[in-house]
């Protein structure tokens, strides 16, 4: 291969890092801390001593990596883009969706490389508190048919998607994104009153 063919197209040093970051972390899923510097900078389209430009050693590579995938801005945007047309219900199933990838992404980081996730708190607040921000938008519209405020409406939305689609606490069985949103907006006790825009989705029941 030419020297020409192997020139990485001119990026920022942080542009540079960033990219390395997406191509390390679907390898490190796939092959945890034995993915070797030669795999990433192939899937970068980049030569190996390019990568080493950016990082200085594969651990340094690492640590930047996991950081990335705990970075709340990606699902932050994915939130704010959910269509505020839609209903409570659809907006909220889209939100459940975007979050449980994030779960599963994450532990499946988390499982192959034996690690445990940040402590609670372990993230700057400026930081950790755009999720819930994020989703409390969603509930904003809505909150005349609230019984709680639209910043417990989210924690509430949060707490349960985690509980209901975390592979060990639900025990191999998840529950499915309309499934968490009925939990949340419709409980699991009968009731009589008239539907209300958030009222039960008859085409979904949540197994008892």
């Amino acid at each position: 291969m030419s020297s020409s063919a192997r020139r990485a197209p001119p990026l920022s040093p942080d542009a540079r890092r960033a990219s390395v970051i997406a191509a390390a972390l679907p390898l490190l899923r796939t092959h945890g801390t034995a993915v070797t510097t030669a795999q990433i900078a192939a899937a970068a389209g980049i030569a190996e001593g390019t990568l080493f430009r950016a990082f200085p050693d594969k651990d340094t590579l690492i640590q930047a990596a996991i950081c990335s995938a705990f970075d709340p801005a990606p699902v932050d945007r994915e939130l704010a883009a959910i269509d505020p047309a839609l209903d409570l219900r659809q907006r909220l199933i889209r939100a459940v969706e975007i979050l449980t990838r994030r779960v599963e992404a994450i532990w499946q980081l988390i499982s192959i490389l034996g690690m445990t996730p940040p402590r609670p708190g372990a993230l700057p607040a400026a930081r950790s508190d755009t999720t819930q921000a994020a989703l409390a938008a969603l509930f904003e519209p809505a909150r005349g048919e609230l019984r709680c405020d639209p910043a417990q409406a989210a924690r509430l939305l949060r707490t349960v998607t985690f509980a209901g689609t975390h592979p060990r606490i639900s025990e191999g069985n998840p529950l499915s994104p309309e499934e968490v949103v009925a939990v949340l907006l419709d409980g699991i006790v009968a009731r009589r009153e008239t539907q209300s825009p958030a009222s039960p989705d008859p085409s979904v029941e949540v197994a008892c």
